[in-house]
């Protein structure tokens, strides 16, 4: 068996197929409960709520 694993014709594909039904298994999982997707779009904006804080103090002046 690892001999066969050990020739690159063979571990390539093998590695492309693990590689892509983890791939298939994670969309799966973020996208398979409909609260979690919510919650994910949710996060998406995190990043610029500092953007926004920091506009606002800029605006009055602290």
């Amino acid at each position: 068996m690892l001999e066969w694993l050990a020739q690159a014709e063979n571990s390539k594909p093998l590695g492309l197929l693990i590689f892509f039904i983890t791939f298939c298994l994670i969309v799966l999982w973020v996208y398979g409960s409909r609260k979690r997707g919510e919650r994910l779009e949710e996060h998406k904006n995190i990043p610029f709520l500092d953007e926004e804080d920091e506009a606002k103090e800029e605006k009055h002046g602290k």
